[in-house]
């Protein structure tokens, strides 16, 4: 079904589309081989939605993947009110001239000050237009800040004025004026502001030239009360991948990694001698002499179990002495002892300096072993800066931030744009915003996604969600005439929201597209308005049409193995008897993770246990992320961290946990079947043991093909040539040495 729904419709839908491009731009593209086919007609444009993860960077969200977030950013850069982060009851007004006046004149007389005009935040280039037109309205001075550079003033026309680097993003404030703060200057300062309103767009920079403080003026938003301002509201203060947006202390990536004590120490119940911290211990000789120093001069005993130490020394161990100076004694080679006193480092902070410093790989890799994320304590898990945090949209009092509406699930949020007023002229701003995000919002509802969040990590969806976005993100594009080929796309899907995707695919076609689902499910096949039957069996023996037509028709057809079931004429029957539970279970208590209400579950040992529900209702956070991972940590020592739960019991009954996922397997060229599965090592080790083999000397490793020796070196082991072809598809010819077989001729023999 593959093979002619991708391989062939697709690859040459999409190649005869890319074959009209430039050459140019051809070499920029991923193009498929041409498939092994005369001819086909009747072809259209073709996109391909398959069942591929999305993405697996930790930026991306269900927001930014459909674009959705994209319009949020929007529509609160152009409607949104912004509030004090430190009075959130007072909303951001405009300041006139004299309210700045005012606040100048409230500093200490005598100040030193410097009326500056930002005329350029963050942008990349020498700016010499810039600085001319600057010169030409009869300015003398700009004040510069760039990336990792200190703010320097330059002398506008001078001779040995620096030139900026092209290729650094720098900030450029025009010096309107320098003066000392006394009240006969106020008809000045009013004259400097509203130079420097006027050549800034509304905003103004008071710099103390003593202390660097910096008060930031805007005539369009500050605080009635403490003066905080806001730079002018613009997309990218909403985005969490953008530096301006971006939360300083995560990144904007909502958590943050630590050195986890309950990592470092993973066998609390064990002393320090014994191993409770691992390289810490009596076969670590130079830490180890650290904590004998340390257990002398605190005066606890080092051979106690971790955890029965009193709170205050385990603090010391971990996280450093502070200001106690301590004496320790270090052996040097030769035997020598010296004394010095020093604050001990601690642990923790020893791991943290050590995972910093080190150009290691594989130190870096053993640290990382030690480290835990939880949720950013600056943004609390939102990504952005607390500007970006305090401005809302909608009608006072029922109004959200940005990080409010992108946790809502996406039915919720159906829900609150299709209710949404904006007040005055912001309704005619934000209608059409509005009426975009509404769209996209309903066409993931009707692909069955309404339980997702736009903030949900992309990562985290499944193949079958993540082709449902993608699939609601052409809906949304409008085009017809386009091929569209689905893989699956009902995989996953709990039977209640099949109905609404198969409508889906039928507004996909009624906008005049062609559809062709590769699909399994019952419901689909009988909604499909023409359907081909491949077969009759698999692999080398399928490859045929066994039969098509209407859905009728294939249920009439006696040769189609998937008429006979549509029939009922074969049936796969329930078993009579079922295989009762024992007494043993594994009881989970208080799983609160994700939309888990607090619930506690008994499942029984060694039987085969379904668990089922809609599409979104906890399945998999209950099985993958609480029972699974616990059990990992428990039984096989893992690292993973179990979502929230009291308690789980019955872990004793089980001795090994395999978690079987959707993740694809190896995706070298040199992974196969037997490679995978461990079966090719006997298969070599048997070929190794032959009479042949043994009087060459060779071992099991000569009959690999993926290391030097026994494999052929003319195309390495590969069987197959890569001949780039840059603007074409790369093509691969047979080996001309070893004829595709792998392997040299010597290891043949055998």
């Amino acid at each position: 079904k593959s093979s002619l729904a991708f391989d062939t419709l697709y690859a040459e839908g999409q190649r005869r589309y890319v074959e009209s491009l430039s050459t140019y731009a051809r070499q920029f593209l991923q193009l498929m081989e041409k498939p092994d086919v005369d001819s086909i007609e009747g072809l259209s444009p073709a996109i391909s939605i398959e069942q591929k993860a999305t993405s697996h960077n930790p930026r991306s969200t269900v927001g930014t993947v459909t674009e959705i977030h994209d319009y949020l950013r929007l529509l609160f850069a152009r409607v949104g009110t912004p509030y004090c982060p430190s009075h959130p009851e007072h909303v951001l007004e405009a300041q006139t001239v004299s309210q700045m006046v005012d606040a100048v004149l409230a500093m200490p007389e005598g100040t030193r000050l410097m009326v500056l005009a930002p005329v350029l935040a963050n942008r990349k280039g020498e700016h010499l237009e810039l600085f001319a037109d600057l010169q030409a309205q009869g300015f003398v001075r700009v004040r510069v800040r760039g990336e990792g550079v200190e703010a320097r003033i330059i002398e506008l026309g001078a001779a040995d004025a620096p030139k900026l680097s092209r290729n650094q993003k720098h900030s450029i404030d025009v010096v309107v004026d320098r003066v000392k703060v006394s009240a006969p200057i106020r008809q000045r300062l009013a004259e400097s502001f509203e130079t420097a309103l006027r050549i800034a767009d509304g905003r103004a920079v008071a710099l103390d030239m003593d202390t660097g403080a910096e008060q930031l003026f805007s005539s369009k938003f500050a605080c009635p009360v403490c003066s905080h301002s806001l730079p002018e509201l613009e997309p990218r203060l909403f985005s969490f991948n953008n530096p301006i947006g971006a939360c300083p202390e995560c990144d904007g990536l909502g958590v943050v990694q630590f050195f986890d004590p309950k990592r470092v120490v993973p066998f609390p119940n064990l002393s320090l001698a014994s191993g409770a911290i691992k390289g810490w211990d009596r076969r670590n000789q130079f830490y180890f002499q650290l904590l004998q120093n340390l257990a002398a001069f605190y005066g606890f005993d080092i051979d106690a179990p971790f955890d029965e130490l009193p709170e205050r020394v385990r603090h010391v161990v971990l996280h450093g002495s502070d200001s106690d100076r301590i004496p320790f004694t270090y052996v040097a080679d030769g035997g020598r002892a010296t004394v010095r006193e020093h604050a001990f480092e601690g642990v923790i902070p020893n791991l943290q300096r050590r995972h910093k410093e080190t150009d290691s790989a594989h130190v870096r890799e053993e640290l990382s072993k030690y480290l835990n994320s939880r949720v950013c304590l600056t943004c609390e898990g939102t990504r952005l800066r607390v500007d970006a945090r305090f401005v809302r949209v909608g009608p006072r009092g029922a109004d959200r931030p940005i990080y409010e509406l992108s946790g809502l699930t996406l039915r919720q949020a159906l829900e609150w744009f299709g209710s949404l007023v904006l007040p005055g002229a912001k309704q005619v701003v934000g209608e059409r915003i509005v009426r975009e995000i509404a769209n996209r919002l309903r066409f993931l509802n009707n692909v069955g996604l309404d339980y997702l969040s736009l903030d949900r990590a992309a990562e985290t969806l499944s193949g079958g969600e993540s082709q449902r976005i993608r699939l609601a993100s052409q809906i949304g594009s409008g085009l017809t005439g386009v091929m569209y080929v689905l893989d699956e796309p009902s995989i996953g899907l709990h039977q209640r929201d099949n109905d609404r995707l198969i409508t889906t695919l039928k507004h996909l076609r009624d906008l005049g597209n062609s559809v062709l689902v590769v699909e399994h499910d019952e419901d689909a096949i009988r909604a499909a308005d023409h359907v081909i039957d491949m077969g009759p069996g698999a692999g080398e023996h399928g490859g045929h049409v066994v039969a098509q037509g209407t859905p009728a028709a294939i249920e009439a057809s006696e040769s189609s193995l998937t008429g006979r079931y549509l029939a009922r004429a074969l049936r796969i029957e329930l078993p009579a008897q079922r295989k009762p539970p024992g007494e043993q279970r594994l009881l989970v208590r208080g799983a609160s993770g994700n939309n888990l209400k607090h619930l506690s579950v008994e499942i029984p040992v060694g039987l085969l246990v379904c668990v089922t529900g809609v599409s979104g209702s906890g399945k998999s956070t209950l099985v993958n992320d609480t029972l699974y991972a616990a059990a990992a940590r428990t039984v096989n020592r893992s690292s993973a961290e179990a979502a929230p739960h009291d308690a789980i019991e019955g872990f004793e009954h089980i001795d090994k946990v395999i978690s079987v996922d959707q993740s694809p397997i190896g995706r070298t060229p040199r992974s196969n079947p037997a490679t995978y599965t461990g079966l090719f090592t006997p298969i070599r080790e048997l070929f190794a043991e032959t009479p042949t083999a043994r009087e060459r000397g060779y071992g099991p490793g000569r009959f690999s093909f993926n290391v030097k020796g026994g494999r052929c070196e003319a195309c390495e082991g590969d069987g197959v040539i890569r001949v780039e072809m840059h603007f074409l598809p790369d093509v691969y010819v047979r080996c001309d040495v070893c004829h595709g077989k792998r392997y040299n001729r010597e290891t043949l023999e055998v």
